[in-house]
């Protein structure tokens, strides 16, 4: 009987003890349970409500974080092309809107970059800057005054014996389109006329405002040209204070680089402008003389075109070239306007592969591309004009660029590298800038 009491006792210790055990894992169970599981930082958070509170209150992630990161760039990037894009509309208006000052300024500034040269020659000669500077402006202006009235008198002289000529050519278009193959009766030919004729009459109104407006254009053209005359004085007098007057304009953080590609810009244009003289000349020169010697009629007139029209790359040589072709074909036959053509083709081909590559040099090289859009960009803005500015334009422009990007480069290997992961200050730029490889 004895026994019995200490098998209880034992077996009452064991379920003692597997009851505590069953305890203490449903105490871990239920603190295991009660803990918040962890969410996904983008995912929506609902805390819990409270006995007696309101609606669950949502946690919604950043907007900026939620878009995706392409997303993001492209909008950046976006804005601020809409920003350059509006800047760019209103800085064309505002052109637009003085458009007469704006090229009047930069035939000056060509101009300028044509004569300064020879007001520093005779400044280094001892002459003082004012005579040196209208010496050479009234010298300048009289050479340019001379060749416009030395090809207007041409052309008066040379009208009347131009227009029987014209006349006689288109007689002869007309027997060789009655004798050619191609079957053209003499009835076509007066339908064609007589087409032309009621074209011109039904369209009488707009010539006369066609004329009003070209009135309006010679007063235009005379005051660009007092506009350019007195900016030219100035420029050629007082160009080196107008230029540091400028720099004040520029940020002070952004005025070393700007005083660096000044010189080199002026420089590019100066090469330029003498560059496309010389080649103007030889191509008005060569080909005046072809077209002399095949007996093609105002020969002269046709020569100072060509030169004019070499100021317009591309396009002025083509459309120069093609009025001594068709000169030459109402006048003297298709003989002598084949014997053109290849006169005009041979002195472009030697101006293109030789004379600009050896005059021009590297500092205004402009690939053919960019001439092409820059000419029918200038022309579409600003006409004539803009076209014959739009190629100095992109020349200027090529080598400002090309020198501050060298420049950032440069004071970027000067600047002291930063230490840390905090450290963001960049040094100034070094106070002398850069050597120019293309100058």
């Amino acid at each position: 009987m004895s026994r019995v009491p200490r098998w209880l006792s034992r077996l009452g210790t064991r379920l003692a003890d597997m009851g505590q055990q069953w305890e203490e894992r449903r105490a871990e169970a239920e603190k295991e349970h009660a803990e918040p599981e962890p969410k996904p930082a983008a995912a929506a958070q609902v805390s819990a409500p409270a006995e007696g509170a309101a609606a669950p209150t949502v946690v919604r992630p950043d907007p900026a974080q939620a878009v995706p990161w392409g997303v993001r760039v492209a909008a950046e990037a976006g804005w601020r092309l809409l920003v350059l894009a509006g800047t760019l509309w209103v800085l064309m208006r505002v052109i637009s809107a003085v458009q007469l000052l704006v090229l009047a300024f930069v035939a000056a500034l060509l101009i300028t970059a044509l004569l300064q040269p020879t007001v520093a020659r005779l400044r280094r000669y001892g002459v003082p800057r004012g005579p040196a500077t209208v010496l050479t402006a009234i010298l300048g202006f009289v050479v340019m005054g001379l060749i416009g009235w030395f090809v207007t008198w041409q052309v008066m002289e040379n009208i009347d014996n131009l227009s029987d000529e014209v006349q006689d050519g288109i007689d002869d278009l007309r027997r060789w389109l009655l004798d050619s193959p191609f079957h053209v009766t003499d009835k076509q030919i007066n339908d064609i006329a007589e087409n032309l004729r009621e074209a011109i009459g039904a369209n009488t109104d707009q010539i006369t405002s066609a004329g009003l407006e070209g009135v309006t254009v010679v007063v235009e053209t005379l005051t660009g040209i007092l506009l350019a005359v007195f900016s030219t004085l100035f420029l050629l007098y007082d160009g080196p204070r107008i230029w540091q007057w400028t720099l004040k304009l520029v940020p002070a953080a952004a005025r070393p680089g700007v005083a660096g590609a000044g010189p080199r810009a002026w420089r590019t244009l100066t090469a330029y402008v003498r560059g496309t003289v010389v080649v103007a000349l030889i191509d008005a020169i060569f080909i005046g003389l072809g077209i002399y010697f095949l007996d093609v009629p105002m020969a002269v007139p046709l020569a100072v075109f060509i030169f004019l029209g070499a100021f317009v790359p591309l396009v002025g040589a083509v459309v120069s070239g093609a009025l001594a072709v068709v000169v030459a074909l109402v006048t003297q036959g298709v003989f002598t306007a084949v014997m053109t053509l290849v006169v005009v083709l041979a002195v472009q081909q030697i101006e293109g592969h030789i004379l600009q590559p050896f005059i021009l040099g590297r500092a205004v090289r402009v690939h053919p591309l960019a001439v092409v859009l820059a000419v029918a960009a200038g022309g579409l803005v600003a006409g004539i004009g803009g076209a014959v500015v739009a190629v100095p334009l992109v020349a200027v422009t090529n080598t400002v660029v090309g020198y501050l990007r060298s420049y950032s480069q440069e004071a970027l290997r000067h600047s002291p590298q930063p230490h840390g992961a905090t450290a963001t200050s960049i040094a100034p730029p070094p106070p002398n800038p850069p050597s120019d490889s293309a100058s």
